[in-house]
């Protein structure tokens, strides 16, 4: 309804603000600079730099999903019929796919467990380079994993405002963590860029199980 359009313009900008606010917080804390500018002057606190990182990312990012699921305005897209199947499927595919993926991270070095109880103080992570099954096709792929979980969803105007800047944030941050990769695996993971893409799939670029194990292990410059 008309009288109803204010109402969703606010919430919106309130929206996209708060999103906003949350991705550069987060990619600030996770930068190397950061990083480094609290080693080199509080060097007590790296040991729970990881564990206070995860805690306040989730923390933070309550108020913009709040925003997304009580928004206003009415459905844009809805999956019915054989494609809400398809979509439903796609996106407990999606979910398995998470699940499954674990086994290949260290969760207490992931969590920041690790880093606490062994007193670890380093920038860098510890974990060496390995190539999963699921790195073997996309570079990044929690985040093509959660984009499919995010667009089989039907969309409100708040939803399908989430679902386009959550979409921009993982293009981009996986630039900026690559970043760090190239910085910690140098010419390994330029190779590795090389061949496999990004975010989106591409069935004639991946890797098989022994080019993976070849390029983990093989010395490069």
């Amino acid at each position: 309804m008309s009288t109803d359009e204010p109402s969703v313009v606010v919430h919106l900008a309130l929206l996209v603000a708060a999103w906003l606010g949350y991705f550069v917080l987060h990619s600030l804390l996770a930068s190397l600079a950061v990083k480094r500018w609290t080693a080199a002057r509080r060097p007590d606190w790296m040991p729970l730099y990881r564990l206070g990182f995860n805690a306040l990312a989730v923390l933070l990012v309550l108020p913009p999903l709040w925003l997304t699921l009580t928004g206003p305005g009415p459905v844009l897209i809805a999956w019915t019929g054989v494609g809400a199947w398809i979509a439903n499927g796609l996106a407990l595919a999606a979910i398995a796919g998470v699940l499954w993926s674990l086994r290949w991270y260290d969760g207490a070095a992931f969590l920041g467990l690790r880093q606490w109880r062994e007193r670890i103080g380093a920038v860098a992570d510890r974990e060496g380079f390995a190539i999963s099954p699921l790195h073997r096709w996309v570079r990044h792929p929690w985040y093509s994993l959660s984009l499919v979980l995010i667009w089989t969803r039907d969309m409100d105007p708040s939803f399908l405002t989430s679902a386009v800047l959550l979409t921009g944030y993982f293009v981009v941050g996986s630039r900026l963590e690559e970043r760090k990769l190239i910085a910690f695996h140098g010419e390994r993971y330029r190779r590795y860029r090389e061949l496999v893409p990004g975010l989106l799939p591409l069935p004639w670029r991946h890797l098989t199980a022994a080019q993976a194990r070849a390029l983990s292990v093989e010395p490069l410059g």
